[in-house]
């Protein structure tokens, strides 16, 4: 009982550290954090577009992030790498930021998912899944929510572990967005199936001559 209750707290632990880094390193295109604990130190591994801006002038602001995570949640001999993001359009989080800030500036609905979803399989994913709802329209428009889907993103068993995921919250004058990326990538291999080349549908192929 004890050894699952440490569990747990160490669960919650790692969320709020996520939950922090996410939103200090927002304008270094935070991406995703990695965090393992061991008996010596807790390796927390964070990925975004601009090392950079964590690093800060003679390691001063990872040095002051190091800090922070060491007082405000307990956490002994804190060690912070800072690993460069190889592919946005393979991260889920930094395409649902871009589809956020698109709809925001008053983007077309269908025609930024599309776009968006064209550029992730171009990078050699072999599924994609966006859905984005909300007040999509004009400031008296009702919330509904749209979803574009293309090539294989499983949904259901283990195999769902393998699939990446995040979601973004964007917050325009006439109400908050909710977007949601599932992005299956490449080199993914599935257990007992056959994964078939995606097809783009026309409408998605042109995606980025109709912007």
């Amino acid at each position: 009982m004890v050894t699952e209750l440490q569990f747990i707290k160490d669960n919650i632990v790692k969320l709020q550290i996520s939950k922090y880094l996410a939103k200090v390193l927002d304008r270094a295109g935070f991406a995703k954090v990695d965090i393992q604990k061991t008996p010596v130190i807790t390796r927390i591994t964070v990925y975004v577009k601009n090392p950079g801006r964590v690093i800060g002038r003679g390691g001063e602001n990872i040095n002051k992030i190091t800090d922070e995570i060491k007082k405000k949640y307990h956490v002994e001999n804190p060690q912070i790498i800072v690993a460069n993001v190889e592919n946005e359009w393979l991260e889920p989080l930094l395409v649902a930021k871009y589809i956020g800030y698109a709809l925001e500036r008053g983007g077309n609905v269908r025609k930024v998912l599309h776009s968006a979803i064209k550029k992730i399989i171009d990078n050699g994913a072999i599924g994609a899944e966006i859905t984005v709802s909300g007040k999509l329209a004009a400031k008296n428009a009702r919330a509904k929510s749209v979803t574009v889907k293309v090539g294989y993103v499983p949904k259901v068993g283990d195999v769902i572990k393998l699939v990446r995921e995040a979601k973004h919250t964007q917050y325009p004058k006439y109400g908050a967005i909710g977007v949601v990326v599932r992005i299956t990538p490449p080199g993914t291999v599935f257990p007992k199936s056959e994964v078939k080349k995606v097809e783009l549908p026309k409408t998605i192929k042109n995606a980025d001559q109709n912007l």
